[in-house]
């Protein structure tokens, strides 16, 4: 049963920091590209970060240049490294494959983050 748990959200004020992480079991975690997705109330589920088995990296626009994405596949963690953070970044933070493929019916219950004074 592949299972995601995302942990390490919380209330932070604008301009503040968070790490965010994100256990995988039972999948072959290493072979796979992996990416951190957020859902805002009221809107879609949007992809933010994307690292590859290579760990190549990719961002939204959105987040590019305040968000770091990585892996460690002796783990089997993803991480999400949240700086310079803005009342936008508010959502509920997920971890999942990517593309999510056949892997939409393993959604964790993810992480909550508020960014507000």
């Amino acid at each position: 049963q592949v299972q995601f748990v995302e942990s390490g959200g919380g209330l932070v004020q604008p301009g503040g920091s968070l790490r965010l992480s994100c256990a995988v079991s039972g999948t072959m975690f290493r072979i796979y590209a992996m990416g951190w997705y957020r859902q805002a109330p009221g809107k879609q589920r949007e992809l933010v970060a994307v690292i590859t088995s290579a760990e190549r990296t990719n961002y939204a626009a959105s987040v590019k240049g305040r968000f770091t994405i990585s892996r460690d596949n002796d783990k089997n963690m993803v991480y999400l490294q949240m700086n310079s953070l803005k009342p936008e970044d508010t959502a509920v933070y997920y971890c999942n494959r990517n593309p999510v493929g056949e892997f939409d019916d393993y959604w964790g219950r993810g992480t909550q983050v508020t960014v507000s004074s």
